[in-house]
């Protein structure tokens, strides 16, 4: 088909399964931009097969997966800033930008908006959300109709870089199962700056200090719990299919660990969270002095290993870094699947360049087995040759695309 250019605190161990949602097959049949990246216009049809997108460089295939991503909580997949993502015109960017998406399911078709718009009043843009028209409370409210994961080249060097971005990836995947984790993350994260600010400007109202820890302890245990028993779920799914057969991609032993995880380990969450206040109040003058809080759900970290090497992921080849990393985002889509009767649909970013025939046959064969609405770029249309016509393949150039 053508495409047309046109002018609260969760108990610990309950994140699984999913409950209140639509089950069934559903994809996106439609994507609409306005003023995005290098598209002033754009309407895709697209069917519920996997979805390949070809052109060269800086044609604007990345950006269609990053208009997708705006469906998810956070930033979007390159963690822009809302206004960098307006189209620019003559060196001058657009006010604002649009995107729209029909999703097709069980219950029929349902249609996602978000973007940045300007205030009638005259004030600064603000983000927009809606469903069937009208306005919705957040992104997360998106996630009762899609749920959207991604894999991107920049991620390549998530097991050699600090925890940080191992710490995103993970929260990355417990929104899928719990869209309410990115607003505790937020006000977590709120709280730890205020807190850190008030040490700073050594501010000694202590009633206003030990409000902003209240709300870390509370949050961040919350956080752990979350995050814990995502990576546990996912470990043990991992070692159960993988078991059974053997696969291009290695298989991956997880664990997400710290010190409020150790709690959680040997005691309630009540008194994790009691203990991490009194941490945090016992610990002002060495957080005041260090420039930051040395204790809290921000200090724990993903653990990856080679299950078949037996050796942590950061010492393995950067071959061996990009399968785990394919072999962890697949075992996670399957596990939404089942938790939440859709498999998500997945973007995959220039995921076949550096891999060897074997595995983007593998690739393919899982993606297609997933039964799954992989969005997929790339330089060459030869590079999913595995899909054996099974995938829908277009061309992007420069703002334009069409089927091939």
């Amino acid at each position: 088909m053508a495409a047309t250019t046109t002018t609260s605190t969760p108990n610990p161990g309950s994140v699984l399964p999913v409950d209140g949602l639509r089950s069934g097959p559903a994809h996106i049949s439609r994507l609409d931009l306005t003023g995005f990246r290098n598209y002033p216009a754009l309407r895709l049809d697209v069917g519920s097969s996997p979805v390949v997108l070809t052109g060269a460089n800086g044609a604007g295939k990345t950006n269609l997966l990053e208009a997708l991503s705006f469906f998810a909580p956070g930033r979007g997949i390159r963690k822009a800033a809302l206004p960098d993502v307006a189209r620019l015109s003559n060196g001058v960017s657009a006010s604002g930008w649009a995107v729209a998406a029909q999703i097709t399911g069980p219950d029929g078709v349902v249609s996602l908006g978000t973007g940045l718009e300007a205030r009638p009043e005259g004030g600064p843009a603000r983000r927009a959300v809606r469903i069937d028209g009208e306005p919705a409370r957040g992104q997360a409210a998106f996630s009762e109709h899609l749920c959207v994961v991604w894999l991107t080249p920049d991620m390549d060097r998530l097991f050699m870089e600090g925890g940080t971005a191992r710490r995103q990836f993970v929260d990355r995947m417990v929104y899928g199962f719990d869209a309410e984790h990115a607003r505790r993350l937020a006000s977590y994260e709120q709280a730890m700056r205020g807190r850190q600010r008030l040490l700073r400007d050594n501010v000694g109202d202590a009633a206003w200090l030990a409000a902003e820890e209240e709300t870390m302890a509370a949050t961040g245990v919350a956080l752990a719990a979350a995050r814990r028993e995502v990576v546990a779920r996912l470990d043990a799914a991992i070692a159960a299919e993988e078991a059974l057969r053997e696969e291009p991609f290695p298989r991956a032993g997880l664990a997400f660990e710290g010190e409020v995880e150790g709690w959680l380990d040997t005691g309630p969450a009540l008194e994790a969270e009691d203990r991490l206040r009194e941490v945090l109040a016992r610990g002002r003058a060495r957080d005041a002095e260090s420039g930051r809080a040395l204790h809290g759900a921000h200090r724990s970290d993903l653990v990856v290993r080679h299950r078949g090497k037996d050796m942590a992921a950061a010492l393995c080849s950067t071959g061996e870094q990009k399968a785990l990393l394919i072999a962890i985002v697949l075992a996670h889509a399957r596990l939404l699947g089942l938790a939440r009767g859709a498999t998500p649909v997945i973007l995959l970013d220039e995921i076949a360049a550096h891999l060897d025939e074997g595995r983007r046959i593998a690739l393919a064969e899982r993606i297609l087995a997933l039964g799954a609405q992989a969005w997929l770029t790339g330089t060459d249309t030869s590079l999913f040759e595995a899909f054996n016509g099974q995938a829908q393949i277009f061309e992007v150039l420069s703002g334009q695309v069409s089927q091939v």
